[in-house]
């Protein structure tokens, strides 16, 4: 137990960093925005596309890890949408109570933690993840956010909308342009490598800084801790369950492949609903309540899974 909680410690220690930072304005009040707008623009896409430029065409091929880790988190959006839609609920908070429960940190403790337990092997399935994430599950949510605001605020196609802010998404862009060049067999000059790596080290601990002062800014919507937590608990258990029973039993993947697809999909729900909440005036409160106590309940869910998967390895 002591030498799982030592493995966390880094990642959970630099938020709790950006989280007193923040309380003491030793960071100002644009901090949390400026630090994402770094990872989201920079840190990120460098990351992602060193990953998928330096890797072949059979690591990026897997089939089995991205069945269970999309498969698993498709389910989990669906089950909470139609539970939502079927208390009458609005589909455009609808959709945000399913993104919540179903859209893992894959950017900001996803990669820094699966560096330190399996290292430079979990690049490339966590960027697989994190393309999924930030992309696949994102755009659907965008588009049911779309639908659901069509005749209230917004005019026109949804599949157009969507389209237009994916084909603007940096996260979306960068392991595109990665997997292009992987596949034109040129080879990167070593100084802009270089640059690509200071960019991509720099990208999970100002992620992790960010995330702690983004807590203290976003501290509301106290009347949404029910729903939240319950979100949160399917987040951090139902949705790691479900991704081992789809790796395990049903398709018999690696260990390694198989132990990485769970732990991904047991990280605490990313900032995307929250940014998407905002954007769309619904349901802020309670995606950053979500945010916050899956982040918290991810200490315990996380911690059982190392022990469990593979105490071996911490």
């Amino acid at each position: 137990m002591l030498s799982t909680l030592g493995t966390l410690l880094p990642i959970f220690g630099l938020v709790l960093a950006g989280f007193i930072c923040r309380k003491r304005n030793f960071l100002g009040p644009t901090a949390a925005s400026e630090l994402n707008r770094f990872v989201i623009w920079l840190g990120l896409p460098a990351l992602l596309f060193d990953a998928v430029s330096h890797s072949s065409t059979s690591e990026l091929a897997q089939p089995g890890f991205i069945a269970a880790f999309a498969i698993a988190g498709a389910v989990i959006f669906a089950v909470v949408l139609v539970a939502q839609l079927l208390q009458r609920r609005h589909l455009a908070d609808s959709s945000i109570d399913a993104i919540c429960a179903s859209y893992p940190n894959t950017a900001y403790v996803g990669f820094p933690l699966l560096m330190l337990v399996f290292g430079p092997a979990s690049l490339v399935p966590t960027t697989i993840a994190a393309v999924l994430t930030a992309c696949v599950l994102f755009g659907l949510a965008v588009i049911l956010m779309e639908i659901g605001m069509l005749g209230e605020t917004r005019q026109g196609s949804p599949l157009l909308a969507v389209g237009k802010s994916l084909a603007k998404n940096p996260l979306m862009i960068a392991p595109v342009l990665g997997a292009l060049f992987a596949a034109s067999g040129l080879r990167m000059p070593s100084s802009i490598d270089s640059t690509l790596r200071l960019l991509g080290d720099a990208a999970s601990p100002c992620a992790l800084v960010s995330l702690g002062a983004f807590f203290v800014d976003n501290r509301k919507g106290f009347g949404a801790q029910g729903k939240a937590a319950r979100l949160a608990l399917v987040k951090v258990f139902a949705q790691p369950l479900l991704t081992w029973v789809i790796a395990g039993p049903v398709l018999h993947l690696p260990s390694p492949i198989r132990e990485m697809a769970v732990l991904l999909s047991a990280l605490p729900t990313g900032t995307g609903p929250y940014m998407l909440a905002e954007f769309y005036r619904r349901e802020a409160a309670v995606a950053s309540q979500t945010i916050l106590y899956s982040t918290l309940g991810s200490l315990l869910s996380l911690t059982a899974l190392l022990t469990l998967l593979h105490p071996a390895r911490i």
